[in-house]
Order: structure tokens, then sequence, then C-alpha cells
């Protein structure tokens, strides 16, 4: 069931994602090569507390830290840890949700280390210029699938795949509310948007094939094919007059 907020939900929606923002805008500060990924979250969850807020990931079913970081061809849920230290060159995925009075906000970019290849740099561009695609058609009127249409489209005439095992959700008052939010899918199908609905819109793009695998560890998820993926996404509440990202400033 797709649960309508109302504005006032809205905003207390909006106050955790507005952390969810300040820890990024943190974390962009930090990302360097010879920083461990576990370093990261822990500055992202000092933040959070510090903030009167609690990390969304931690404990959500049995997910052990704040953040989600994934190097190069992890796609998502990659754990922090000490021995994984960044390098130049390679690309990382920090996701991150914070909770606040009850609601949650959730937010993921994907950044350089130090200097990357053109590929790379595109792969980051593609990705998320895709997420602001759908984010546009986020709109009272359309349907759910034109956001995942304008996603895999553009994603795809750049010759890259859109992961298809993973996808967006709605957001609330739990972190993972209906409806699911493909990132590929037929303009003019899927339920109708409403005023009220809250989606957390995030393509997971992968410079090789769409296929992937969860490594011994239960949640990291990589490419099958080793290629590079990047992932993006935001926090949008859909309102009379278009989409607002919550998660931006």
């Amino acid at each position: 069931m797709i649960i309508l907020k109302s504005l006032q939900e809205i905003e207390k929606i909006r106050q955790a994602c507005l952390i969810v923002s300040d820890v990024l805008d943190r974390i962009r500060e930090q990302v360097r090569p010879g920083i461990s990924t576990q370093a990261l979250d822990e500055i992202a969850e000092r933040q959070i507390l510090a903030a009167g807020a609690k990390p969304a990931f931690k404990g959500y079913r049995g997910y052990p830290k704040t953040l989600c970081t994934s190097v190069n061809n992890e796609v998502i849920h990659g754990i922090p840890a000490k021995e994984v230290v960044l390098s130049a060159g390679d690309i990382v995925s920090i996701d991150v949700g914070a909770i606040v009075d009850g609601f949650y906000g959730d937010a993921a970019i994907t950044m350089p280390v130090g200097t990357i290849s053109k590929e790379a740099e595109q792969l980051i561009r593609v990705t998320e210029e895709s997420l602001y695609r759908g984010i546009d058609q986020a709109r009272t009127g359309k349907r759910l699938y034109d956001i995942s249409y304008a996603v895999q489209s553009h994603v795809e005439a750049h010759g890259y795949s859109v992961v298809r095992e993973y996808v967006g959700h709605g957001i609330g008052r739990n972190l993972h509310e209906d409806p699911q939010i493909p990132n590929f899918g037929s303009q003019g199908q899927g339920p109708r948007l409403k005023s009220g609905m809250v989606l957390a819109v995030e393509p997971m793009v992968n410079a090789g094939g769409s296929a992937t695998v969860v490594k011994d560890d239960g949640w990291t998820a990589v490419t099958s094919d080793g290629s590079l993926s990047a992932h993006f996404e935001h926090t949008i509440a859909i309102m009379p007059d278009g989409p607002w990202i919550l998660t931006k400033k």
C-alpha cells in the first residue's frame, strides 16, 4: 500500500533528509587516497548523532554500519572496514540514511578518489544525470514507470546498464515502503503518481552488463563482470507543483 504523507509529515522527513545531505557534504570533504571506509563511517555516525538523529542503516536487518561504502565494481551495500583503504583512481558510492522523530531520509552519491579515468568520470556523470531525468518525471498525474523509463533510456543511450535486482522505494516512517521503483520500465505504466508520495529514487548503473552477485559477507553486491558501478539517490516528495528534492538544500 502506498502511503500519502501530509505536509507536516513531509516536513519531518525533510529534517532527516537535511541531516543526510549535511553528512554527504562532510564525506565529500574527507574522501581522498589513503582514507579507510571505516574512518568515513565513523565520521558519518558522529555527525548524525551530534545532530540529534539516529543512523538509519545500522542494525537494519542486521546491517552493521552507518554508511554503505561501495568501491569500484561494488554496486551497493559495501560494508565499511579498516582494511578497505581508498586509492587514487577509485570511485566510491556513499549511501546514508538518518531517522528524526521516527521519519527517515536517504540519499547516495558516487565520488572520485583523486584523479580518475575519463570512463569513470562519464559513468558518474551519466548516472547522476539519469537520477535527475527520473526525478523530473515525478509529477502528479504521471505514472511510476515514467520515472523508471527516464532513467533507463538515458543510461542505455550512453551504452551502460541499469541494475535490475535492486530498486528505489517509498520512504517515510519506514526506510523501505511501497512502491518499489525499478530503474527500468515502460512509459505510462505503474501506479498513478499523486501529491503526498515520498520516494527514494536511486539509479544504480553499471559500465558493463546489468547482472550482479552478492559477496560472501551477505551484503555487498558487485557487478558480475567486474565492471565499474555508480549509484546516486535522492529522497523526493511529489507536490502539487512538482517534485521537491528533500535531500537537497
